[in-house]
């Protein structure tokens, strides 16, 4: 393969794994704790997970065929009762501690008066580094900022281009990760490495993920209310 479509390889960093934390195994539309499985779009066994998870940390774990829109119903009982939620990455062990924003409050986070508002919005064919003066181009003016490269994710270039927006918008601590909501929850945790430039060193204090709004909260009606 040619050396200048192939990414070049970037270290995995992260924070430590936490401990004392409850394991939440994503598998499709079933999320997993220990014996004990719910199908979240169920009113019953969101109900059932909201106790669970209530004023805990919660370490989610991902496998490999379980796309963000899958998930939405558990992240929105999680971002409503959880004290933590923590993604952990799939190739090393270190994860990810997040602040869950559905659109709407994605949509009320960028209208915050605020210089930077820096977001990675995650496409198939790479990030779009966005700010609140622009969009970051890329080798495509027209394309994403980070294109992919071999058909993997661009680790380095990432974390290359997020330092140098972070050296331009230095009072912006936080960063929202914006995938595609047909994105592997997986690779959403790898995107997240792109954020640290060394073990426990990262570009923002608060990591945000922004996910689909649950279709019963579209409705009117609550995640849960299905």
């Amino acid at each position: 393969m040619d050396a200048d479509i192939t990414p070049a390889s970037a270290p995995v960093f992260g924070e430590p794994l936490p401990e004392d934390v409850l394991h939440l195994e994503m598998s499709e539309e079933q999320v997993q704790l220990g014996t004990e499985s719910f199908a979240t779009a169920r009113a019953g066994d969101a109900a059932r997970l909201a106790e669970r998870v209530r004023g805990r940390d919660v370490l989610l774990v991902s496998d490999a065929d379980t796309f963000l829109a899958q998930v939405s119903e558990a992240l929105a009982v999680l971002q409503a009762h959880a004290a933590s939620v923590w993604l952990q990455h799939p190739d090393a062990p270190v994860a990810y501690r997040l602040v869950l924003r559905d659109e709407a409050g994605f949509r009320a986070w960028l209208a915050e008066v605020a210089p930077g508002k820096l977001r990675i919005i995650q496409r198939a064919d790479g990030f779009e580094l966005t700010t609140s003066v622009g969009k970051l181009p890329g080798p495509d003016r027209n394309g994403p900022s980070v294109p992919v490269r071999g058909g993997r994710q661009d680790i380095a270039t990432l974390r290359r281009e997020l330092t140098r927006l972070k050296g331009r918008f230095t009072t912006s601590d936080d960063l929202c990760l914006v995938p595609s909501f047909g994105t592997e929850l997986f690779q959403v945790a790898r995107a997240l490495g792109g954020t640290y430039t060394a073990p426990e060193r990262a570009l923002f204090d608060t990591l945000c993920l922004v996910y689909p709004t649950p279709a019963g909260a579209r409705d009117g009606g609550s995640p849960q209310s299905r």
